[in-house]
């Protein structure tokens, strides 16, 4: 039984993610250590009803009595220094998404992956069983990747992270450029829209719904037909969460690399850029995506103040 750490209760992952792995006998929340906002009420219902052993007075704490971190707090600024404390001690580390938001913890976070420390992430997006399903399908018989058009809601990065990491990992290559399209508004609800362009000349359409949660629907259009899909978000942590189940068993598994996890944040930089400078077309390898960054202390207080208790 893998026993999982988990620092930071500030999303509803962590309650999502304990409840499903408490149907199996794979892995299992033990223990948990909490700086965020959740309350101590929060911490302690969670360790209650969900059958955790313990609750941790640091990050260095849970990482001596735990077998993989899960980090899993809004404020992406601070996942690599919790990661840390698992990193040093040699154990793996699950990082929720959005992995990081900047260049400078990109170039960080693959450094140590490169230098030998396991670190697992991010969206479950990309393992959904609607991106598996057509990634499956022979390639003969579905055809090349022309466009992919992908739609999901609320924020522009904590949320619109999904939409471009399935949509790269749809692509099959590396992106190369992104461009801000533009913004629909209508009685007050609004829409923003990417383009990204790939090697190999597919291209993506990406569009954040903001304010308000959208179905996560998938159009790609190949060189022989057009697939549709409508992700089914009750099995969307399952296969994350089985996915990282086999990694740690040693079993083959479709995890991507922190370099991959990377290009879709870098996605997400260079259409920020080109939002706020008119929609100017921005290439992913640009020194000017070191110019802007998603601030995660700004993103908690926004949804800390937005956020009922949900432990409890």
């Amino acid at each position: 039984m893998i026993r999982i750490g988990v620092v930071n209760i500030d999303c509803s992952h962590p309650l999502a993610f304990a409840r499903e792995l408490n149907k199996g006998d794979r892995a299992r929340y033990t223990a948990v250590f909490n700086d965020g906002f959740r309350g101590e009420d929060e911490v302690n219902a969670f360790v209650k009803n969900e059958g955790l052993e313990k609750v941790c007075h640091s990050a260095s704490e849970l990482a001596e009595c735990t077998d993989v971190g899960f980090i899993q707090g809004c404020d992406w600024d601070k996942h690599i220094g919790y990661a840390m404390e698992f990193i040093n001690r040699g154990k793996p580390v699950f990082i929720d998404k959005p992995i990081v938001g900047n260049t400078a913890d990109c170039k960080k976070i693959i450094d140590l992956e490169k230098s030998g420390a396991v670190i697992l992430g991010a969206s479950s997006a990309r393992y959904c069983n609607e991106v598996r399903e057509f990634l499956s399908l022979d390639r003969e018989e579905r055809g090349d990747v022309l466009h992919i058009d992908i739609t999901v809601g609320v924020d522009e990065f904590n949320y619109a992270i999904h939409a471009i990491e399935a949509l790269c990992e749809m692509a099959g290559n590396e992106p190369i450029s992104v461009k801000y399209v533009g913004r629909g508004e209508k009685d007050s609800r609004t829409c923003d829209t990417f383009f990204v362009e790939f090697e190999g000349g597919a291209t993506g359409l990406y569009h954040s719904v903001l304010g308000r949660f959208a179905k996560f629907s998938i159009i790609a259009l190949t060189t022989k037909d057009n697939y549709t899909y409508t992700v089914d978000n009750t099995k969307l942590y399952k296969a994350l969460l089985d996915e990282i189940c086999n990694k740690l068993e040693g079993k083959e598994n479709n995890l991507a690399s922190m370099e991959r996890i990377c290009e879709s944040i870098r996605v997400a930089l260079a259409g920020k850029y080109s939002m706020e400078h008119g929609g100017v077309r921005v290439e992913i390898d640009s020194p000017l995506l070191d110019t802007v960054s998603f601030d995660g202390a700004e993103f908690v207080k926004g949804y800390a103040a937005a956020s009922s208790p949900m432990y409890l």
